[in-house]
C-alpha cells in the first residue's frame, strides 16, 4: 500500500511531501517506510517495524491523518485495501 500527500505550493518555494508505505518483510512482519522532503530536493526515508499487519495499518492511518491535519492533501493511493 501506498500515499503519496503533498502541501498546495505558495509560490516561493517547492511543495512538500509525504510518501507512506507499508511493505511485507521476509520475516513475516510488516514495515512502515516514510519518505518525506521537497519536490525536487532532498527527502529523508524512515522505517517503522512491526509485528502484523494490523498494526502497521494502524500506524499508517495515523500517520496520514496526521499529515492532513496539517495541511497536506491526499494526492495518490495505490493498494488493495485503501485505508479509510
Amino acid at each position: 500500500m501506498r500515499l503519496l500527500l503533498q502541501q498546495r505550493p505558495d509560490g516561493r518555494e517547492a511543495p512538500r511531501f509525504v510518501q507512506l508505505m507499508l511493505q511485507p518483510d521476509l520475516l513475516g512482519g510488516w514495515a512502515l517506510v516514510r519518505e518525506t522532503g521537497q519536490i525536487g530536493g532532498r527527502s529523508t526515508l524512515r522505517r517503522e517495524q512491526f509485528m502484523d499487519r494490523d498494526s502497521a495499518l494502524a500506524a499508517l492511518e495515523k500517520a496520514r491523518d496526521q499529515q492532513l491535519k496539517r495541511g497536506f492533501h491526499l494526492m495518490f493511493a495505490q493498494g488493495a485495501e485503501a485505508p479509510k
